[in-house]
């Protein structure tokens, strides 16, 4: 007692450490509080039947995370209630987490191949899993400290696991208050109502970050073929989009516990070649060494020059640190061509790569950093930042290429320039998951830029631009038709249209 009292320094931080104590627990005090006052609210109501509005309006959030979610995943769904959207989303592994016990004695007698947990969601990180995918539905604004609440998440989550959160837009507040008042809707508690953007901070704050954000449902109520166009069509116009009831958030870790758990250790790049034959020596001249193990697979897809006999006299004289391989395809298009290298690669990470040089091979150690930093998970080329050379691009290709940037910043909810530069970096695992749905938008890019992309939205990987130096080919003519080709792209868009947005 005397060594304490008699250093002064030793003595403060007792202090502190006793008034963090005492706060941290009318903090939880505060929280349990809460939580005993919902559960008693939705005991009160789990005896009422719901609304065909509200079976309308919770179908339409069921049916849009069905999208989300890939099938077969392990789903923690937060909030769980009677266990009917986490048994939609056909997890593997599916455990639902709520605070009412009547609400998880339920679920687990309907859904007997889930689990079912009376737990708050801030003490999910006593599960001691690691989840794909957890869901945050309509139960954000009833969370006592959200800080805490996404501190428990990352501790169920490895680093390609997706957050999901669906909340009411405040826009709403008023009218939701309202048909309340008149019994048209089933009371709820009093909520916090946390602004879209407040959420993104709060989930920066924990160490995630957004992939992309959406509004839907601006007609909660089932009104024949009236319901449908609204929150089909008109919910995703620009401006009018913003007016839906409810909005989703889609965040990953980057949490840098979580980023390190895995880290690549080896390299494929792709280059497709078709009548390339001048480029050939200078561009594997030009390929820096910049990974543990790096090869470079050639594919030679038809040509007319010498592309095929080069590709194997320069094997045979090749001495370098980079192991090659070469192939001939028996499709047409660089998007069969990169297609035929990526299933015989060995890579942790895929690089495609174009073999006229445009751009420059040096460029290609920007691209792994931004991916194995975790700066993004589908790596991008940018040719509209940087000066480029004066021939590299024809004004109508710059049109294009910029109105495609737009019409898929729209699409997809991600910020794009540039979709068609043909470097592309991602991971076998992701590209992987991209294959496996490819089937959903259809196999008809002769370039295989907008399967990539498209995939990889559906897959909810970060998107990220990486800016490049475009310079124009010294040999040969480019492979592109640009009208024929970029009738098929903008049909490619109005079908992804109909997949991705209006939903």
């Amino acid at each position: 007692m005397s060594e304490l009292s008699s250093n002064p320094e030793v003595l403060s931080s007792r202090r502190v450490e006793l008034c963090q104590s005492v706060a941290a627990r009318g903090a939880e005090h505060d929280a349990a509080r809460q939580r005993e006052s919902l559960r008693r609210h939705y005991t009160r109501l789990s005896s009422k039947q719901t609304s065909r509005w509200s079976r309308y309006y919770y179908r339409r959030i069921q049916n849009r995370l069905c999208d989300l979610v890939e099938p077969g995943s392990k789903v923690l769904d937060i909030g769980c209630g009677t266990g009917e959207l986490l048994s939609a989303l056909c997890p593997s592994v599916g455990v639902g987490v709520d605070i009412n016990e009547g609400f998880t004695a339920e679920a687990n007698r309907r859904h007997e191949s889930l689990q079912f947990l009376q737990m708050p969601g801030e003490h999910v990180d006593q599960l001691g899993i690691k989840f794909d995918y957890v869901i945050v539905s309509q139960t954000l604004d009833e969370i006592y400290d959200l800080q805490t609440l996404f501190r428990a998440i990352q501790a169920v989550c490895h680093p390609r696991t997706r957050l999901i959160i669906v909340e009411c837009s405040r826009l709403w507040q008023p009218l939701l208050r309202m048909l309340e008042w008149v019994h048209l809707k089933r009371a709820t508690p009093e909520q916090n109502w946390i602004p879209s953007d407040e959420i993104v901070h709060l989930l920066r704050l924990c160490g995630f970050e957004t992939v992309r954000s959406f509004a839907m449902t601006p007609a909660p109520f089932y009104i024949p073929l009236v319901s449908a166009f609204l929150n089909r069509v008109v919910a995703n116009l620009p401006v009018l989009q913003h007016l839906g009831l409810n909005s989703v958030t889609v965040a990953r870790s980057v949490d840098p516990t979580t980023l390190a758990q895995s880290q690549p250790q080896s390299v494929s790049i792709v280059v497709a070649a078709r009548n390339e034959a001048g480029h050939l020596r200078r561009l594997l001249e030009q390929i820096p060494h910049f990974a543990p193990t790096q090869e470079v697979i050639f594919v030679e897809g038809n040509s007319t020059d010498d592309t095929w006999r080069e590709l194997q006299q320069m094997v045979s004289d090749y001495r370098g640190p980079l192991k090659l391989r070469i192939m001939q395809q028996d499709g047409k298009g660089k998007g069969d061509a990169v297609r035929k290298g990526f299933a015989v690669a060995s890579g942790d990470v895929l690089m495609i790569l174009d073999a006229d040089i445009s751009v420059d091979p040096a460029e290609l150690p920007v691209f792994y950093r931004a991916l194995t930093e975790g700066h993004g998970e589908f790596i991008n080329g940018s040719r509209m930042v940087y000066m480029m050379d004066r021939k590299a691009m024809r004004f109508l290709n710059l049109l294009g290429n910029k109105t495609f940037g737009w019409i898929f910043t729209f699409l997809l909810s991600q910020r794009f320039r540039d979709t068609l530069c043909g470097t592309k970096v991602l991971l076998r695992s992701d590209y992987e998951k991209i294959a496996r749905n490819r089937s959903y938008f259809g196999d008809f890019d002769p370039f295989g830029d907008f399967d990539l992309l498209f995939g990889a939205a559906r897959a909810n990987l970060k998107i990220v631009d990486v800016p490049v130096h475009y310079k124009a080919r010294t040999y040969g003519e480019t492979n592109i038709s640009r009208f024929r080709h970029g009738w098929i792209l903008l049909r490619m868009c109005l079908f992804a249209a109909r997949k991705i947005k209006f939903v």
